[in-house]
């Protein structure tokens, strides 16, 4: 009676646990790593993309909000995962951008697409109580007050800053005289145009449907030659209003590159069942995104394209500026180097390095300049894949304790240095700090 009980408790379990096989693939939960913040266009279609993915495999699939680094952070943890199938990525089109501007080695080619679902096209939002009605009225508004005008949408240099720096060049207006303010994506940027922080949003319709329905904000014109979906028909494009100029973004799910087939042969089909669902198009139809489907091998070769097109316009002389942004990832670098060479003045001057070391703790006078020197060095070589704040924060605990300092205090002094340091540069001056593999 013992191993009939036992027998079918094992027999239970194994119900409870499914039909599927062990060790087959998927055999936990999956994740959807996004780029840009909650509530955003991508945010919402990753969320729809997840719960019909999680009916179709049979398992967990839960969004993570990989926000950061003007989507460095979201991207370059989705390709330097660990290429299970367990970690998907909702990439954005500003990884065709991000590798031209210098602010990662991940490109296109990092991940394998599984599809490409969505095109759409870049348009301009104002405040309903804003005084400009039409494009026309915002162009003589720029022409009259260069740089006054401030806009947002995305990070410096993203999709939609680059389709208004666009525009700006289509109007013979200077791209650097924008005033753009940088956002974790067009649901946070939306926020600041209500609230009279920001004049003008650049976005996708359906990510400002929302407010377009309240009645809360209007939308100037897309960046289109044609109108586009039915939900937003009655929007006129630039090109209507005769502005020679269109842009927009795209949507895919992806894989890292090295995904063995096995594993990319079970998402494939699934997300492309996902996407031809009813479900999934109604959505897409309610939101008022471009719905499409595109199969790895076109998909592969629609990034390509778009690659080389946004790479060409981001090295033009007229983009200048957002390729540079308003400080480069190497300003903070400069910084200790002309304060190295300020220090090594002073000690010059004053005597400080011919100081007898007895006048001082073990280490002092060229041995601890020489070590400073060799800590800048190593910043300099590691703050760029590592991070700046593990860097900073690991070299400066480091150095604290070699000028004698306790290994306590090193550590406390490290962490209340480092974090400030960080929100000074990048939050006050919006310095583009390197960022490691976790954002920082």
């Amino acid at each position: 009676m013992g191993r009939i009980l036992g027998s079918l408790a094992v027999c239970l379990l194994a119900s409870l646990a499914g039909c599927r096989a062990p060790g087959a693939y998927p055999d936990r939960p999956l994740f959807i790593l996004c780029p840009w913040g909650a509530g955003g266009g991508t945010d919402q279609a990753s969320r729809q993309m997840a719960a019909l993915l999680e009916r179709e495999l049979g398992v967990a699939v839960n969004v993570v909000n990989a926000t950061g680094g003007q989507g460095v952070t979201g991207h370059s943890r989705g390709a330097r995962a660990r290429p299970d199938g367990h970690t998907l990525t909702m990439m954005t089109v500003e990884l065709n951008m991000l590798h031209w501007r210098g602010l990662t080695s991940v490109t296109h080619e990092s991940f394998f697409p599984l599809a490409l679902y969505n095109r759409d096209a870049a348009a301009l939002f104002v405040r309903s109580d804003a005084p400009w009605s039409t494009l026309r009225a915002l162009e003589a508004h720029i022409k009259d007050s260069p740089g006054a005008l401030r806009a947002s949408g995305s990070a410096q240099g993203g999709i939609w800053h680059l389709a208004v720096a666009g525009w700006y060049a289509a109007i013979g207006e200077d791209p650097a005289t924008l005033n753009w303010l940088s956002s974790q994506g067009a649901a946070s940027a939306l926020a600041e145009l209500l609230a009279g922080t920001v004049d003008v949003v650049c976005c996708s319709l359906p990510e400002a449907a929302a407010q377009m329905a309240g009645g809360k904000v209007r939308c100037l014109g897309v960046m289109a030659t044609e109108r586009v979906t039915p939900k937003f028909s009655d929007v006129p494009t630039f090109a209507e209003q005769g502005y020679d100029w269109s842009i927009g973004g795209w949507r895919a799910l992806g894989v890292p590159r090295d995904t063995p087939e096995a594993i990319r042969d079970v998402l494939v089909p699934a997300v492309k069942r996902v996407v031809y669902t009813t479900e999934f198009r109604e959505f897409m139809g309610r939101q008022g995104f471009d719905w499409r489907y595109e199969d790895p091998r076109t998909a592969r070769a629609s990034l390509a394209r778009t690659d080389q097109a946004l790479g060409e316009l981001i090295r033009s002389d007229a983009f200048a500026s957002i390729r540079r942004g308003r400080f480069g990832p190497g300003v903070y670098p400069l910084l200790l180097a002309i304060a190295l060479v300020g220090v090594l003045a002073g000690l010059v001057a004053t005597g400080g390095l011919r100081r007898p070391r007895a006048e001082g703790p073990p280490g002092t006078g060229w041995t601890h300049f020489a070590e400073g020197v060799g800590f800048v060095v190593l910043f300099v070589l590691l703050v760029r894949s590592a991070g700046f704040v593990p860097t900073t924060g690991v070299l400066l605990g480091l150095f604290f304790w070699r000028l004698g300092v306790t290994p306590g205090r090193a550590i406390l002094l490290s962490a209340l240095v480092v974090p400030t340091t960080y929100l000074l540069f990048s939050h006050l001056l919006r310095v583009d700090l390197p960022r490691g593999p976790l954002g920082w």
